[in-house]
């Protein structure tokens, strides 16, 4: 099977194409490179010994997309295509609505066009708002979105639910992520924004690293056990496997909209994280607590229990691997 791979050079991509190729999937990736380096797709070559192929460019560009369809002969997508800052998109909402929302009726066109209808989507927990109840479940309400990033997720949720509704011969899963840290075992591909980091280990780790001087712990005064955000961690390379079994259920069964938690179940406070941080990498991490960023929630986990149930997805790794693999990819980058 051949599976485009939207957004496939970034954080979640990366490790998602990787064990891909180690499944023996044959993977076409598509990236504009605004929050990736070209230097991803030489290190997916070396740790898989497998070709890919890659275009530079963004969905919006139908040309481009239906290039990529007559070329390759795609028979399924995995679409990571998304900016994904929760802070920014509340600065930027016009651009977060274009490049995650737009770009997917563009690729839904080229797809239906020529009649690839296998697609893995990747969503947010973000949809479900300000959980009333954790963990949360599948059936929980979603709307009553605090971010114009959650919202752009649910948006596209919405208009994949009315594409199988005009159509049920369209095969869908709907992941709705936790929060994915760590990186590879190797050390070879991780997490690396550029600029100061939207998300809480990538922050972390410049930190520790000496690249940035202080973590900015946006708020202590939430209800949680120290007053710091609660979250779900799962490792990203359980997450990119989540994928895969996504994947292979949609092969298998065909014909079907699914939605899934991806998340451990357990939910860490920031201060959870920088402390478990700190003692399996024995370094210290300066940190001040600074005001909320806007369209933050207390709390939010995840109750995974259907993705095990129909998916056999089960997270394997913990906190600890979490926080050494993340600090081990950045150890081993500084070094070259």
């Amino acid at each position: 099977m051949k599976v485009l791979v939207t957004g496939g050079l970034g954080y979640i991509g990366s490790h998602t194409c990787c064990e891909l190729l180690d499944q023996g999937y044959e993977v076409v990736i598509l990236d504009d490179l605004s929050n990736s380096s070209i230097d991803v797709l030489d290190k997916l070559r070396k740790l898989t010994h497998k070709e890919i192929s890659f275009y530079q460019g963004n969905m919006i560009d139908e040309e481009l997309l239906e290039h990529i369809f007559q070329e390759e002969k795609i028979d399924a997508v995995i679409d990571f295509a998304a900016y994904k800052a929760v802070g920014e998109s509340v600065s930027k909402p016009i651009l977060y609505y274009t490049n995650n929302v737009s770009t997917v009726l563009v690729l839904l066109k080229v797809m239906t066009k020529y009649e690839v209808k296998k697609l893995v989507f990747s969503s947010s927990a973000t949809v479900y708002g300000d959980p009333k109840t954790v963990p949360i479940k599948e059936s929980d309400p979603v709307g009553n979105t605090t971010n114009p990033y959650g919202t752009s997720k649910l948006f596209v949720e919405q208009i994949l639910k009315d594409l199988y509704r005009s159509d049920s011969s369209w095969d869908i899963a709907i992941l709705r992520y936790f929060n994915p840290i760590g990186a590879h075992p190797s050390g070879m591909i991780g997490e690396n924004p550029k600029g100061i980091p939207a998300n809480l280990m990538p922050y972390i780790v410049k930190v520790a690293s000496g690249e940035l001087p202080c973590l900015s712990v946006f708020g202590n005064d939430y209800d949680t056990k120290d007053g710091t955000g609660v979250r779900d961690y799962i490792h990203v390379v359980d997450l990119a496997k989540g994928h895969i079994q996504a994947l292979s259920k949609l092969e298998k069964e065909g014909q079907g909209l699914y939605i899934y938690n991806l998340g451990t179940g357990v939910g860490y406070s920031v201060l959870d994280l920088v402390s478990t941080f700190e003692k399996v990498n024995h370094v210290h991490v300066p940190y001040q607590i600074v005001e909320r960023r806007p369209g933050d929630i207390a709390e939010c986990f995840a109750d995974a229990t259907k993705a095990k149930e129909e998916l056999g997805f089960e997270a394997a790794l913990g906190i600890e691997d979490m926080c050494r693999d993340a600090y081990h990819f950045v150890l081993k980058n500084q070094e070259k």
